[in-house]
């Protein structure tokens, strides 16, 4: 028999969804609830690395830490990496199948994929009590609609309830709730239940009229009012949605542990990739992170980190163009630190020779580190285990970028003096290893460094634990819905499916 199901729809892209599916099923599995997140197809350059070696969008790693289950290529079978405005790689079943054009793909590729998706979702409802699914965007993309696998697509495919989520905090939620619901076609009207509002901010009083006034005119009620709580925006799935020059990572508020604060500067690259590295710098007390994308800005850091990329040579030529190439020369001879992390590690060589990726060819690096770089057509997909400054690491790894390491310091071990990965030359550090910082013993040592290399009494806090941080945050967002949603109501929802005799809202999706 198969397990319950919901689909968590947005009236918009970033309404919540993401957040509240991991709220949900932090909810259920607290409850006792076998449960388990999917979300058949995202676009996302975040993503992580599975045990068996899939690639999946980091929300989706999220949402199954917050139902507290393994991460699986089930729960998000597609996976779309951008490489430009209009292509992307398509990633099918955590494995990398080609790049595709949106025109090509919309065309005919992504309906052709529905099969799969929808299969993907039966094997995790036979063996979960529950399936939480999100959708992508919106679900009244009509232009779309037709080839659809992600919001109505598989919702009618898999006869599952829909929840809309809109961000009232955004403006207009009531007009975006009813809009939603009268551009979708009758049979996929019959399967949206109603509406979830978000980062509500205020007296839920003066909001109830309007929610009366919604179900008066849809026939759906609204199934809770979260309110706008800071911090809960773990693991983005977009980093090109938005500039993030000058924006803050979130940070502890707590005081540091030693005199000095320690600044941490992001260069925000081109298709910046796995930006959610920094998040266990920004962890810490006293640590200050940052994205930037002026040479100015340098200036004053006592740490850069040059992050993953899907566009190792566009990066590269950004930073030669902005002025960041020549003040990442001048910190490396001064003995300033720096640190790169995939793409950005392969930027800090002496040449990258790329046939695959940017087709650009051999194209010199900045040369802080003797590193060379050839881009191999099989993409590299591990989950690594080592040995750095004397702690404890580990990660994972998505690259198509093979290094050949000429000298330095061994960076990552295997423990008996063996490199696994990257290289060390005075205070620039590389590797390929995604997540390393999140070791907690390990991101200690490297802070002290850096904290010596820059002249900071900056002391890192000897108990901080990231772990433990992320799951208060899983834990807040299940509290979220524990306490501001309609849990009996939502619960009827997952385990019934929709409502019958919802009313059709015209005029509809166009023929």
């Amino acid at each position: 028999m198969s397990g319950g199901g919901l689909l968590v729809a947005g009236t918009t892209s970033d309404a919540g969804k993401s957040v509240v599916t991991a709220g949900i099923c932090r909810w259920l599995v607290r409850q006792g609830v076998k449960v388990a997140p999917f979300k058949g197809q995202n676009m996302s350059l975040n993503s992580f690395v599975t045990r068996e070696g899939a690639e999946i969008g980091r929300a989706q790693a999220m949402q199954a830490q917050a139902a507290r289950v393994e991460p699986s290529a089930l729960m998000n079978p597609v996976l779309l990496k951008p490489g430009s405005d209009r292509s992307s790689q398509v990633v099918l079943m955590g494995r990398p199948v080609g790049e595709l054009s949106a025109r090509g793909y919309h065309g005919g590729r992504q309906a052709a994929l529905l099969d799969t998706v929808v299969g993907c979702l039966e094997e995790l409802r036979g063996s979960y009590d529950a399936v939480i699914c999100e959708g992508a965007g919106s679900p009244a993309e009509i232009n779309l609609r037709r080839t659809d696998i992600v919001n109505m697509g598989i919702a009618r495919a898999a006869r599952l309830p829909v929840l809309v989520v809109g961000d009232i905090d955004r403006g207009g939620v009531f007009a975006s709730f009813f809009g939603t619901t009268a551009l979708l076609a009758p049979e996929d009207q019959e399967l949206l239940a109603g509406y979830l509002v978000n980062k509500f901010r205020g007296d839920v009083s003066l909001l109830e009229p309007g929610l009366d006034m919604l179900k008066d005119l849809t026939g759906r009620a609204t199934y809770g009012v979260l309110p706008f709580q800071h911090g809960l925006g773990i693991d983005e799935e977009d980093g090109l949605r938005v500039s993030l020059r000058g924006s803050v990572r979130e940070s502890q508020t707590t005081a540091p542990v030693g005199e000095d604060v320690l600044r941490v500067a992001v260069c925000a690259v081109p298709l910046m990739s796995n930006f959610t590295d920094v998040d266990a710098l920004a962890a810490e007390p006293g640590v200050v992170v940052r994205f930037v994308d002026r040479a100015e800005e340098l200036v004053d850091a006592d740490l850069v980190v040059l992050p993953g990329t899907r566009g190792t040579v566009k990066a590269l030529q950004w930073l030669r163009e902005r002025g960041l190439a020549d003040a990442l020369v001048r910190r490396a001879a001064e003995g300033r630190p720096v640190l790169g992390i995939c793409g950005g590690y392969q930027v800090l060589g002496e040449r990258i020779e790329d046939d695959v990726e940017s087709r650009a060819g051999a194209v010199d690096g900045l040369g802080l580190l003797p590193v060379r770089v050839r881009f191999e057509r099989e993409k590299t997909l591990a989950r690594p285990v080592g040995e750095a400054l004397g702690e404890h690491v580990e990660g994972y790894e998505i690259h198509h970028g093979v290094a050949d390491v000429k000298g330095g310091e061994v960076f990552i071990s295997d423990g008996r003096g063996h490199s696994l990965d990257g290289c060390r030359v005075g205070s620039v550090w590389g590797t390929h290893w995604h997540g390393s910082l999140e070791a907690d013993g390990f991101r200690r040592a490297f802070l002290r460094e850096v904290a010596a290399a820059a002249g900071r009494r900056f002391v890192p806090a000897p108990d901080t634990s990231f772990g433990a941080l992320r799951e208060e945050q899983l834990d807040r967002l299940g509290d979220l819905i524990e306490e501001h949603a309609d849990t009996d109501a939502l619960w009827r929802l997952i385990e019934s499916g929709a409502p019958s005799g919802l009313p059709f809202i015209p005029p509809g999706a166009p023929a």
